[in-house]
């Protein structure tokens, strides 16, 4: 591998190696600071990944996890930052949850029509921001949020008994989903069953990197969020890539909610997960964008939600892995930082080393020159 390679590989791993040492570290002052054992905690949440129940709940969980971070990097990828991927994924799971209770077809019908829907309407409600930002200039990010408020009330007004809303004792829901829509999981026996789009997830990174590292899309993709005045001049159209990358970016957030819905719930209900798109935030900065680093990010997340409520049977609040993920995304955002700023030092010190070598050749070749035309 070249010395360059190296250094890239070196560069890309240090700011989530460091973000971590670093969130443990201020988690372990914490406990400290509270008059508690620093270590135990940790011990009991690496206990719990050892059994086979809590593997498949994190691995269900990470499944929504990175289908929402993956949503939020295309934004990244694209200097785009879409919050309102929230609104998104709750507001398509919804619609997929109505279509869902209301249309009865057979399962290979039934089922890419649910998935169609959440992508539509995810990419719909993203658009919306995309649309207003190429032509009224309004920030994606003030946008978002407030179309994230608006679906909540969308929701809400979808859920009375009038328009789809059924009432299952105090609880709101759309009706249970016909069973031509439901995805059967992986049957681990005696731990549970993992979600059968699980491999969506999969197939998602998958064809996240093809798109991005392998086509001339996401060339431009890439291209016009690393400077919009350098694609325009290469003859892409900024205005086009932003919309296309916040549809997308909506398009995907639709789906991050459909593993629970349809491998499990079978409604969309006021117990339904809420806030995996702030969460995809956090993931997405971790994994640096890359959907293998996404992945590990999503596993991280989903582990500390999962084995962090045995902490209250060993007299530790559960919340210390909330006080953690918060520091996370702190510390990431700071290694991150940091290690740019040391990579730049390095590669100036590199070229300014390069610059002297060939200065000090030239010398001696010019110095060859003159002896030997004497």
């Amino acid at each position: 591998m070249k010395k360059f390679d190296k250094e890239r590989v070196l560069l890309a791993v240090a700011g989530p190696v460091i973000a971590l040492a670093v969130a443990f570290v201020l988690s372990a002052i914490v406990l400290v600071a509270s008059g508690k054992n620093p270590v135990e905690p940790f011990a009991v949440m690496f206990e719990q990944a050892g059994f086979s129940d809590i593997q498949v709940l994190i691995i269900n969980q990470a499944s929504m996890y990175y289908i929402a971070a993956l949503a939020v990097a295309i934004g990244f990828r694209m200097n785009l930052f879409n919050i309102g991927v929230d609104g998104q994924y709750q507001l398509a799971a919804m619609m997929a949850a109505v279509v869902g209770a209301h249309a009865n077809l057979p399962a290979a019908l039934q089922v890419p029509l649910l998935l169609l829907t959440a992508v539509l309407t995810g990419a719909f409600w993203s658009g919306i921001a995309g649309v207003l930002k190429v032509t009224r200039g309004v920030s994606e990010v003030v946008a978002t949020i407030m179309l994230n408020a608006i679906a909540t009330s969308v929701i809400a007004y979808l859920w009375l008994p009038d328009v789809f809303g059924v009432k299952v004792g105090n609880n709101n829901t759309t009706g249970e989903m016909h069973e031509s829509g439901w995805i059967p999981g992986i049957d681990m026996g005696a731990a549970g069953e993992i979600y059968g789009l699980v491999l969506l997830a999969v197939l998602l990174g998958i064809g996240y990197w093809v798109v991005l590292n392998r086509t001339r899309f996401g060339f431009d993709l890439r291209a016009s969020g690393a400077s919009t005045t350098a694609a325009a001049a290469s003859g892409v159209d900024p205005k086009r890539m932003v919309l296309t990358a916040m549809l997308l970016s909506g398009g995907i957030a639709g789906l991050a909610g459909l593993p629970i819905l349809l491998g499990d719930t079978h409604t969309y209900s006021l117990n339904f997960p809420t806030g995996i798109g702030f969460l995809g935030i956090g993931i997405a900065l971790l994994g640096r964008n890359s959907p293998v680093g996404i992945a590990f990010a999503a596993l991280l997340w989903a582990w500390l939600d999962k084995a962090s409520p045995e902490l209250d049977f060993h007299g530790y609040d559960k919340e210390i892995a909330v006080i953690m993920q918060g520091l996370i995304v702190l510390s990431v955002v700071v290694s991150y930082e940091a290690v740019r700023e040391w990579g730049l030092r390095r590669q100036q010190r590199r070229v300014g080393a390069e610059l002297a070598a060939g200065h000090v050749l030239g010398a001696h070749t010019n110095t060859t020159k003159e002896v030997a035309g004497r």
